[in-house]
């Protein structure tokens, strides 16, 4: 029999061993989901609007039982993981409050009597989901779904099982319809199996670009439309008229969330040259300060990296960067002890080629690069295959200018780089396409079917 494994990164001891689903088990959820659909679709706004609140109720109440299993399985500091646990009910929240508005008919002018487009659900919508946010990006691509009418299988990160399994027992005790949101805890391999499946409808994949291409290639030999939130390279532009003790200080959280295992992390810190010394002196201080250790204590702000192997390919591109050139200011040795942990590192003197700059770091590493200019920032800033998140620390005006010109699908000017259920998030280039969240998530799984009304106007 195949299981699922999770291992609690602060002490490397496996805590968690479930079975895999046979591929019959796979076909009988994809049936509950089909089945749940044709009752589902006819439910009114409201009636779903009120499963979602029922839903974010119970994620409310049951925080403390909750979060902690994130602390377990992945290793998230337990603040952080309180905080998923509410953003996740406020993600339902939000789609029962607005979710009518979005998907309100929109009335076009033609030669018709009456012309318009209306958002009709497609069926059972299939979310396969990474092991960093289990609880968000669970409710990122559940959410909007149901409000929309559809049925959700959640495939989830197999190193997660137990936050898999307490995701679809929220539902079942928030008294959601039975086979409208599950969670199918199978092999990566078996998942092709689930794309290709007739009833499937649709495919949200979060996760790195190779899997998501993987992935987009099977849904679209099944014509099938997908949404992809792939990896990221986020660039931070800090330029010589920011209020650099604040850029600092957001630079610093923006790259530390959830160990740094963040794809819209503030990845490489572009400086402008004039300030860029004095901007590395007050980044190290907010570095400094941050309290590594077992992420069940309240105190600790970074926790452990995920995986053992996670952490091996993070201390190779440290020093493979150092050995090219880099200057390695905080951090950068590998810890003793068990667990998963690594130190907090700021690189500086990061060049275009150097594997700090040139592939995702998923980790508490901060890399900083100098820039002659403005121009010369964003030059650096579009240096990358990946077009995620960026963000611009600069006058107002200007930040707003620049951003038009920055490839990425998300951009905050003075401010972190975040998602939020009320605005649309995606990337292009090899970060993916397809938008989650806002008016524009709950409309990708949706038929914008056009309806004309006759008879022609006179």
């Amino acid at each position: 029999m195949t299981t699922l494994t999770a291992t609690d990164p602060t002490t490397g001891r496996v805590v968690r061993e479930v079975p895999a689903a046979t591929p019959a088990e796979i076909t009988a959820l994809i049936e509950r989901s089909q089945s749940a659909y044709a009752s589902w679709k006819e439910t009114t706004l409201a009636e779903r609007a009120e499963v979602l609140r029922r839903v974010a109720t119970y994620l409310r109440e049951h925080t403390e039982e909750l979060a902690p299993l994130m602390t377990q399985e992945m290793g998230k500091p337990i603040g952080e993981a309180r905080g998923e646990v509410a953003k996740s009910a406020w993600a339902a929240e939000h789609y029962a409050e607005f979710g009518p508005e979005y998907l309100a008919d929109e009335h076009l002018a033609s030669d018709a009597t009456s012309s318009y487009v209306q958002y009709l659900p497609l069926g059972p919508v299939l979310g396969i989901l990474p092991w960093n946010a289990p609880f968000w990006v669970a409710f990122r691509f559940c959410a909007p779904a149901l409000m929309a009418g559809n049925t959700c299988i959640m495939k989830h990160d197999p190193h997660v099982p137990g936050c898999a399994a307490a995701l679809e027992e929220v539902f079942r005790k928030a008294g959601a319809p039975d086979g409208v949101f599950q969670a199918l805890l199978a092999q990566t391999e078996d998942v092709e199996q689930v794309i290709r499946d007739p009833r499937v409808q649709a495919v949200s994949f979060t996760g790195s670009d190779r899997a998501g291409a993987t992935v987009a290639s099977i849904a679209a030999s099944e014509i099938k439309p997908a949404v992809l939130e792939l990896g990221g390279s986020d660039p931070c532009i800090v330029l010589a008229d920011a209020d650099l003790a604040k850029a600092a200080e957001v630079s610093a959280l923006s790259r530390i969330i959830n160990a740094g295992q963040s794809c819209i992390a503030a990845k490489r810190v572009i400086v402008e040259r004039s300030v860029h010394d004095e901007f590395v002196e007050l980044l190290a201080a907010q570095l400094r300060d941050l309290v590594v250790g077992d992420p069940r204590d309240p105190a600790t702000k970074v926790g452990p990296i995920a995986r053992e192997q996670l952490r091996e390919n993070l201390h190779r591109q440290v020093t493979t960067s150092v050995e090219a050139g880099a200057t390695l200011v905080l951090g950068g040795e590998m810890p003793a002890g068990e667990g998963f942990f690594y130190p907090v590192t700021l690189l500086t003197g990061v060049q275009p080629g150097m594997a700090a700059c040139t592939e995702e770091t998923f980790g508490p590493i901060a890399v900083v690069m100098a820039a002659d200019d403005a121009e010369h920032a964003l030059a650096l800033a579009n240096d990358t295959p990946f077009g995620l998140g960026a963000a611009i620390w600069t006058q107002t005006d200007r930040g707003i200018a620049m951003a038009r010109r920055i490839e990425a699908g998300q951009i905050s000017v003075n401010g972190i780089v975040k998602s939020d259920p009320r605005l649309p998030s995606g990337g292009i280039k090899r970060s993916g396409y397809g938008r989650e969240l806002g008016p524009h998530g709950i409309r990708e799984f949706t038929n914008a079917q056009q309806v004309w009304v006759g008879p022609v106007k006179g």
